[in-house]
């Protein structure tokens, strides 16, 4: 049975709270275990060993509640700048409606508005290349980020369908969840790096109280999220929501074939090189901006050949 447009945004709504969920639950099970191995290891009597494992529990809740402050703490501060940060990464600059302009304003406007959703406001990024992105805590503040290259080389429906891909984004409430992910991973290296000296300070001597290993078992368990954890589960987030996206553009152009060319032509030249030392922000962009990505299983896209596949079966159910 072929699956429409609506089966694949349910279903891609349905894996993104399963992976944002996987988030926090990953982070404690490391701790458990990296804590568990460094408590067993120093354990010098059979009684310290029988220990172990309560030691590691009663760490384990204080950590989850550092884990509590410091996610509600880094996701208000996300929810405060997110949008300028993201923005200023990318060298946007806001458009200002004039005649020479028009063009792309009412093309915005009308794709948001067979969206259902407000104008967002219009920045342009001053590449040649060909990519996207949209920003912003809600509807109502959220921003569209458009290269200079994007807007001269597609064709009118085929710019729509990118516009409406950001404007699915926007009302799936993706902008949201990126501006976390961009700007609340990297805390983990900064965290991970003080812990790693706390713990090395405080593990010398013959101090018998676990508290320097809880530390630095915190800091491996930040540099593993950081590290491995993090981009896997980001990355698995990023390619659910393109492909829902992309689904709900279809939807709100009724052209999906549009979309389809418009993504043959971006994969060729969406480099924006503003972006290079921004590597976050890639999982942002309709399709990554960067020269090369890392092996398939950190890739911030599906293939495009698998979304173009999609957008062509979403064709032939009656678009």
């Amino acid at each position: 049975m072929r699956k429409n447009v609506y089966d694949h945004i349910h279903a891609n709504n349905r894996k993104t709270l399963f992976l944002v969920a996987m988030f926090p639950v990953s982070l404690l099970a490391t701790f458990f275990v990296v804590l568990y191995a460094l408590l067993y290891i120093n354990a010098q009597t059979p009684l310290e060993e029988a220990f172990v494992l309560d030691t590691t529990l009663y760490y384990l809740k204080h950590f989850a509640w550092i884990v509590i402050v410091t996610g509600l703490t880094w996701m208000g501060i996300s929810w405060l700048i997110g949008d300028k940060m993201m923005l200023g990464f990318a060298g946007a600059t806001e458009l200002k409606k004039n005649d020479e302009n028009i063009n792309i304003y009412n093309l915005v406007e009308n794709t948001a508005l067979a969206a259902g959703l407000p104008r967002p406001k219009i920045f342009i990024i001053e590449d040649d290349s060909l990519n996207a992105f949209a920003t912003g805590r809600d509807p109502k503040s959220a921003s569209v980020a458009l290269t200079t290259g994007i807007i001269k080389k597609l064709e009118p429906l085929e710019l729509q369908g990118v516009i409406a891909h950001e404007m699915a984004h926007i009302g799936n409430r993706d902008i949201r969840l990126n501006m976390m992910l961009i700007s609340g991973v990297s805390i983990f290296g900064f965290l991970a790096e003080i812990l790693f000296r706390a713990g090395t300070a405080t593990t010398s001597g013959e101090n018998k109280s676990p508290l320097p290993l809880v530390l630095f078992a915190t800091g491996i368990t930040f540099f593993i999220f950081n590290l491995l954890i993090a981009p896997l589960l980001q990355m698995a987030v990023s390619r659910t929501r393109e492909y829902a996206a992309d689904a709900t553009a279809a939807y709100i152009t009724r052209h999906p074939q549009a979309l389809a060319a418009a993504l043959t032509k971006i994969k060729k030249d969406a480099r924006v090189e503003a972006l290079d030392s921004s590597k976050k922000m890639a999982i942002a962009c309709i399709h990554t901006p960067l020269t090369e990505e890392a092996v398939s299983l950190f890739s911030t896209h599906p293939p495009v050949e698998d979304r173009i596949k999609r957008l062509q079966q979403m064709a032939g159910t009656g678009f």
